[in-house]
This record gives structure tokens, C-alpha cells and sequence, in this order.
């Protein structure tokens, strides 16, 4: 049993991980708004069968709804188009690498807006890590391109900001419904692809260019990096538990940068693992991780 969840962590890493390469695929093809709408449209196809094979319920109150559509906003289509975009700007494993920024972004937004999340020094400590972080991956010292991949990294700091709201809003609105994890993700990813059918005309204004590693990319990242990786998780969390669990986040970066690098040649300078490092050391200062233990003084008779 502890080998196969083992195994379930090892996709859901490379799944998440991959899910920047697959992105980076399919835009050499694709605009960034079709590349959301297949990751949408195959993901709540994906999760459809979930539900089938669950046996899950749909939430039918109407306020429900109208939490899971903020969520399907902040979680999905906006963050998915920023970071679509940003990779016509820069490559798959630097937009990997700002993705970790997730948690860190997730806890100070947490901090204003959860009276029970307050802002602790373990907490603080692991968001100035995270600051100096992002600070070395972007690299000032080099000089910055105001007009391209400085703004797509903000757009990537923009999706891991959403990302946080998102996190949070669930966890204050959502999560106190008592609606199984799977319900809710079918939902809130089903209202985005809904959003992006609807879009279609206009996404539809520069044709697409498929090929066989772009439709495969595509069907990737739909139906397992926004489907099948979703249930392994909460697998993985039942069986480890939501802390021992996170620790997704630190390996996602590195499947994507190590697929970035091999996999499409991209170039990769020594600030941003450097700056990856410090970024996930803020994600373990701030969970209390890099404290030592203080010894007791040994006593001399």
C-alpha cells in the first residue's frame, strides 16, 4: 500500500511538473487562449469520468455555484492564461520555478485575509526567503527587460497570486460546505471550460496549428495534469496527510525545469535553481522546518 502511494506522489509530481512542457508544446501551435481551452475542456472531461466512477454527487444550491465560479476564475482561467502567455515569453522551467511561489503567496495572502492564519515569525521568516527567492531567479543585477520577460514574469507571479485568492476563498467560503473534494473540482473546472466555450469565437480568430505533439500535449495536460492528478492527490493526502503532501510543490520545479532543459534545449542560468532553492526553503521555514531542536544543558555532577 505504501509503495503505491509512493507511486501516485511520483505522477502527481510529474504531472504538475510536465504540465509547463506540455504548455510550451502546445503553443507552437496554439494561442494561449486555445491551449486554456483544451486544458479546460479535457480536464472536465477527465473529471466527469471521475465523478461517474465515484459516484459523487453534484452540488445543486445555487450559492454553491456562485462560490465555485469565483474559484473557477482565480483557480483556472485566469491563472492558466497568464501562464500560457508569459511561456511566448520565457521558458517552460523558469515559469515552473515561479509556480513554486504558490504556498509562499497563499500564506501572506492567508495572513490578511484569516484571522486563524496569523503571521507567525516561522511564517515571516519563510515569506523574506521567498522575496530574496524571487529576487535572484528574476536576476536585476543582469539588467531587465521591462517589455517582455520581466512582464512575463509578473504574469507568472500574477497566476500564483491568483492561485493564493483562490486557496484562500475555498478555504473560507467552500470548505466549510462539507462537499467532497472531487464535486468540487468537477464543478469549478466544468464552469471554467464553460468560459472558455464561450470564448470560442474569438479564440477561434487565429486558426490553430495541430500536430500530433500538440494534440497529445494537450490531451496531457487536460485529462491528467487537471484530471487523473487531482484524485491521485487526495489519495496521497488521505494516506500521508495535507502537510507530508505538499511536498509536491518542491519536486514540481524540478520535473519542469529538468524537462525544459532536456527535453526542449532551453537555457538555464544559475540564479534561477539558486533562487528556486531559496524559494522552496521559505515553503519549510514557513511550516517551522529549519528550527533546531534546543538541547538541554547536560548537567555535571
Amino acid at each position: 500500500m505504501r509503495a503505491g502511494v509512493v507511486g501516485q506522489f511520483a505522477v502527481v509530481a510529474a504531472a504538475w511538473g510536465s504540465s509547463f512542457l506540455f504548455i510550451k508544446v502546445g503553443l507552437g501551435g496554439l494561442t494561449p487562449g486555445q491551449v486554456v481551452w483544451a486544458r479546460l475542456v479535457f480536464g472536465s472531461l477527465a473529471l466527469a469520468a471521475i465523478m461517474l466512477v465515484t459516484r459523487r454527487a453534484i452540488p445543486r444550491e445555487p450559492r454553491v455555484w456562485g462560490h465555485l465560479t469565483v474559484v473557477a476564475l482565480l483557480l483556472c482561467v485566469f491563472p492558466f492564461l497568464l501562464f500560457a502567455w508569459a511561456e511566448t515569453r520565457i521558458s517552460s522551467g523558469l515559469a515552473s520555478i515561479f509556480n513554486a511561489t504558490t504556498p509562499l503567496l497563499t500564506m501572506a495572502i492567508g495572513a490578511v485575509a484569516l484571522a486563524s492564519e496569523r503571521l507567525t515569525r516561522d511564517r515571516a521568516l519563510g515569506l523574506v526567503l521567498g522575496f530574496v527567492g524571487v529576487v535572484v531567479i528574476i536576476g536585476p543585477w543582469a539588467g531587465i527587460d521591462f517589455g517582455h520577460e520581466l512582464l512575463a514574469q509578473l504574469a507568472c507571479l500574477g497566476a500564483t497570486f491568483c492561485y493564493g485568492c483562490s486557496f484562500v476563498y475555498l478555504r473560507r467560503f467552500v470548505a466549510p460546505l462539507g462537499i467532497p473534494a472531487v464535486s468540487v473540482a468537477f464543478v469549478q473546472v466544468t464552469i471554467a471550460a464553460v468560459i472558455m466555450l464561450a470564448a470560442t469565437p474569438w479564440l477561434t480568430a487565429t486558426p490553430p496549428r495541430l500536430d500530433l505533439p500538440i494534440v497529445l500535449s494537450m490531451l496531457a495536460l487536460g485529462a491528467i495534469g487537471t484530471g487523473l492528478a487531482y484524485l491521485l492527490n487526495m489519495n496521497v493526502v488521505r494516506a500521508w496527510g495535507a502537510a507530508n503532501a505538499s511536498a509536491v510543490t518542491y519536486l514540481s520545479p524540478v520535473v519542469g525545469v529538468a524537462l525544459g532543459v532536456t527535453v526542449l534545449g532551453e537555457p538555464l542560468t544559475w540564479n534561477q535553481p539558486v533562487g528556486a532553492v531559496l524559494v522552496i526553503l521559505g515553503i519549510v521555514a514557513s511550516h517551522g522546518k529549519l528550527r533546531t531542536k534546543r538541547r538541554e544543558p547536560i548537567s555535571v555532577r
